[in-house]
């Protein structure tokens, strides 16, 4: 099964800023993907199951706020920011830079997970910059960012569509035999993410990046 996508309740709590505390132990995972039931199990939408997955471990209160659904978790002294943006794909980077500057994110500390047409299905790679590879959710984040020099985490979802598919495709949902790769794979992505700001980007890409 899939990590459940939406939750049926909200809890309403503050999301603390944490002000006190030294901006290199703050972190921002931001999962790309589209708001609404009916994008609920799509290839799209790969980037907010591993951010559901983290919140569910963690057991992580969420609310929804400023362009996101955002909830915080601590992890090795790490304060972990989570969100899912709810402004559809391509126009992700609002709520990254909206989140990412209100919770003072150095630019190191910020980590995209979005779904990657380029990579076999589960396959993960994490990458510091890049281009956004054709991605529209990468392409305006890079826009409103001002650059392409941020840290992503790419989960493979493969391209096994017909030329002129490709929409059609990211769009659709998993098949049957395509979720068992799901299930090994989103604890893999989420445990890279929590090793990203644990260890830092060098030591996860020599451990994981194979």
């Amino acid at each position: 099964m899939l990590v459940q996508l939406y939750r049926t309740l909200f809890k309403r709590s503050t999301i603390p800023l944490h002000s006190d505390l030294d901006p290199a132990m703050k972190y921002l995972f931001v999962g790309i993907g589209n708001i609404g039931a009916k994008y609920y199990g799509t290839r799209h939408n790969i980037g907010f199951e591993v951010i559901d997955y983290l919140l569910d471990e963690f057991q992580a209160s969420t609310k929804i706020d400023s362009n996101a659904m955002i909830g915080n978790i601590k992890h090795k002294g790490r304060q972990i920011y989570l969100i899912k943006p709810t402004t559809y794909v391509n126009l992700s980077g609002k709520a990254v830079k909206y989140w990412k500057n209100k919770l003072n994110i150095p630019d190191d500390n910020l980590l995209i997970i979005v779904d990657d047409l380029h990579l076999d299905r589960g396959t993960l790679r994490l990458r510091l910059k890049g281009s956004d590879a054709g991605h529209n959710g990468l392409k305006h984040i890079e826009q409103v960012l001002g650059t392409s020099k941020y840290p992503r985490l790419k989960f493979g979802i493969g391209k096994d569509f017909a030329k002129g598919q490709q929409v059609d495709f990211v769009l659709g949902k998993w098949k049957d035999h395509e979720i068992a790769d799901l299930q090994e794979a989103i604890p893999k992505a989420a445990k890279m993410a929590l090793s990203f700001a644990a260890i830092g980007a060098k030591y996860t890409m020599d451990q994981f990046n194979k």
